[in-house]
């Protein structure tokens, strides 16, 4: 694996946020806050959370289809709260199906650091795969 591996990520309410954090610090990643109009120019993963009633939000919508982002997101994971039973982290599975982006990890809330460990080994086998 040459470089570091670019993460993008989406957060409304911190907890996406925290967990990247954990994330960059745990190796050589570029983390990077999705803004609008933002373009993806290499192959990279993705973070986001899951809103309402296993509902996508209008921003992770809109970076994905912007510029065709989703062409070069490799993965996706994503945040959800486990007390809303069959529709946690649903945004996830949506944007699998919608985009064909390889889901490889749901995680409550911001995530523990076993999540943290899965989602790097998950990111870092995808790499491999390029």
């Amino acid at each position: 694996m040459d470089g570091k591996i670019t993460v993008y990520y989406d957060s409304i309410t911190g907890n996406v946020e925290r967990f990247v954090k954990k994330v960059s610090r745990c190796g050589d990643f570029e983390i990077i806050k999705i803004t609008p109009n933002i373009i993806v120019t290499k192959p990279s993963h993705f973070v986001t959370f899951t809103t309402g009633i296993g509902n996508v939000s209008t921003t992770t919508k809109k970076f994905l289809a912007y510029n065709d982002n989703y062409k070069l997101i490799k993965t996706v994971a994503c945040s959800g709260n486990m007390n809303w039973g069959p529709f946690f982290g649903l945004a996830g599975d949506k944007i699998q199906k919608k985009y064909g982006i390889n889901l490889v990890l749901k995680f409550e809330l911001s995530g523990t650091h076993v999540d943290v460990e899965k989602y790097i080994e998950k990111i870092k086998e995808s790499e491999s795969n390029l």
